[in-house]
């Protein structure tokens, strides 16, 4: 793994994605969940791609590295509850739109899982050459 920025790991780059498109669509919710739900689900989906870029900074240190990884994942999956309890309370009408967002986090989770495992098994093993 030989990233010279966090901006070139694709799991970022979804993250970073998600997070704008979902602060977007919150705005339009009624106006009692913009600052309850709303406030939530925003501040989870920016915490995915916030935890990627600290982790990032502290690469050198594997276990740091990882820790943030997994509180991005956790964020991720807070997430995906924010927008099932929108969903469920009819404040997210659009049924589209929720299960597109749900299959992109889903997605998001399961590219951290794979990104917390190379980290685990590859970061900064000294390799015989």
């Amino acid at each position: 793994m030989s990233f010279q920025s966090y901006k070139d790991l694709e799991v970022y780059k979804l993250a970073h994605k998600l997070a704008v498109e979902l602060h977007t669509i919150t705005l339009s919710l009624p106006k009692f969940e913009l600052y309850e739900e709303g406030s939530q689900i925003r501040r989870s989906s920016k915490s995915i791609s916030t935890n990627i870029v600290e982790g990032f900074g502290r690469r050198r240190y594997k276990a740091e590295f990882i820790k943030y990884l997994v509180y991005a994942h956790a964020s991720c999956d807070e997430t995906i509850e924010h927008l099932e309890l929108l969903y469920e309370t009819k404040s997210l009408k659009d049924k589209n739109t929720f299960d597109e967002f749900v299959a992109e986090y889903d997605k998001l989770g399961r590219m951290l899982n794979k990104f917390i495992q190379s980290v685990e098994q590859t970061h900064l093993v000294k390799r015989d050459e």
